[in-house]
């Protein structure tokens, strides 16, 4: 009985020595949590568009030139749950979808750009720049 009492008595800690576990824990746990947040992308800081203008230019295009009249197929490879704008421009040109990007300072839009071969309808072939806005 006595060799339990002792065994009882060295199994105990201090209730410092607790505390500093439980402190050591707590923002061990809170510095995880904090870089998880950090690294986690948010819904404000999506990056829909990149994805978006490529899906865009891959529907449009044909033979590396993107005709203006196909631009009416974008609305295709919007992501679901989202608006596309899509904008076709050269130095004396531009064509849209349809739609128009938000102006509201509410509404956040993610946007992206490219370089384009576009067809004329003379035949000719310009550089333009395909642009993509996407939000909700």
């Amino acid at each position: 009985m006595r060799n339990e009492a002792r065994a009882a008595e060295r199994g105990q800690t201090s209730p410092i020595v607790a505390l500093v576990a439980l402190f050591a824990v707590c923002a061990g746990l809170s510095l995880y949590a904090t870089t998880l947040g950090a690294v986690t992308p948010s819904e404000t800081t999506n990056e829909l568009a990149e994805p978006t203008l490529d899906r865009v230019y891959g529907e449009i295009h044909g033979g590396g030139v993107v005709s203006p009249v196909s631009l009416v197929r974008a609305d295709r490879v919007a992501p679901e749950g989202y608006r596309v704008a899509v904008v076709l421009t050269t130095s004396d040109a531009r064509w849209t979808n349809g739609r128009q990007p938000p102006r509201d300072a509410g509404i956040d839009a993610d946007s992206a750009a490219r370089p384009v071969s576009v067809a004329m309808g003379d035949g000719d072939v310009e550089w333009g720049q395909l642009r993509v806005w996407v939000w909700r």
